[in-house]
């Protein structure tokens, strides 16, 4: 079988940043996925599923809640390695394009107070696995190191 093209990546010099992991045609329309890195593969401890089922809480109601992107937002989830996130936006789009979507997304998660969207046995099959301190923490640690001083480096993946 061949690679799927996110195992084509190098993932050994791939920085935390905001990647355009593979653009897809569906009719006329152009989808577009990003990978939100948040942690270095391989080199840093990966994020534990309650801060990431948290985030994906907040992130999937936040751009479903926007007024530009809430019809722009195809999926926002989870990578499985738990070093970060994909989100598929409507767009033949590039990771400079949504900088200020995602700085706006993470600046979101980083001072949410309140109840997890969603975190109720009624909405969510696992809503006692969330962890909503850890979640702004992560958040701003990206937003902080990553997003306010994003560089080119980034933005592309490395060769």
């Amino acid at each position: 079988m061949k690679k799927i093209a996110s195992f084509t990546v190098n993932h050994i010099n791939l920085l935390r940043g905001i990647y355009v992991s593979r653009k897809d045609t569906i009719g006329e329309n152009t989808l577009t996925t990003f990978d939100i890195r948040m942690k270095r593969p391989n080199r840093e401890p990966v994020m534990n599923t309650s801060e990431i089922h948290a985030m994906e809480h907040l992130a999937a109601t936040f751009l479903r809640n926007h007024d530009e992107y809430d019809n722009k937002t195809i999926y926002f989830g989870p990578m499985g390695c738990r070093t970060g996130f994909y989100v598929i936006f409507k767009g033949d789009l590039e990771s400079k394009d949504v900088i200020n979507i995602i700085t706006e997304m993470f600046t979101f998660i980083s001072q949410y107070e309140g109840d997890i969207p969603g975190a109720a046995p009624k909405d969510c099959g696992n809503y006692l696995d969330m962890n909503l301190p850890m979640a702004k923490h992560e958040a701003k640690k990206f937003l902080e190191e990553v997003l306010k001083n994003i560089k080119d480096e980034n933005l592309v993946y490395p060769s």
